[in-house]
């Protein structure tokens, strides 16, 4: 009964998080299923996936009705992911669980990295200097 509880925790964590900042819920589902729960990578991935299929949908909605969405570019994108889709989870699942959790934590790292050096880059810009706040 604690797992539930700790699962739907997960959940409504990563739903928020994920809905509220544009990432993919697999970015905290993924290592959570593995270091909490003892998953193993592939069915950690697996999971998110299915996991992140109703909680995209619901948070595609709520962003089309205020207008965030440009539908034009969602749609070619989201056909390519498509087949992205398809040919990733053929190569993940001929991958052993830790090459792939390895890869999974670089992708994770690399990340983290690139985010880091553009918040900084646009903190440390010529428009923060002029900034008085």
């Amino acid at each position: 009964m604690l797992e539930i509880v700790a699962l739907i925790g997960l959940g409504i964590f990563a739903g928020a998080i994920a809905a509220s900042l544009g990432l993919g819920g697999g970015i905290i589902f993924v290592p959570a299923l593995v270091v909490f729960f003892g998953l193993d990578q592939h069915i950690a991935q697996g999971t998110s996936l299915a996991v992140i299929f109703p909680t995209a949908i619901v948070a595609t909605v709520a962003h089309s009705r205020m207008g965030n969405v440009r539908w034009r570019l969602a749609i070619p994108i989201g056909a390519a992911g498509i087949a992205g889709a398809v040919l990733g989870a053929q190569i993940a699942l001929r991958l052993d669980a830790n090459l792939l959790r390895r890869m999974f934590g670089v992708f994770l790292l690399l990340l983290a990295v690139r985010m880091a050096w553009r918040t900084w880059r646009i903190n440390d810009g010529p428009e923060s200097e002029s900034d008085p706040s």
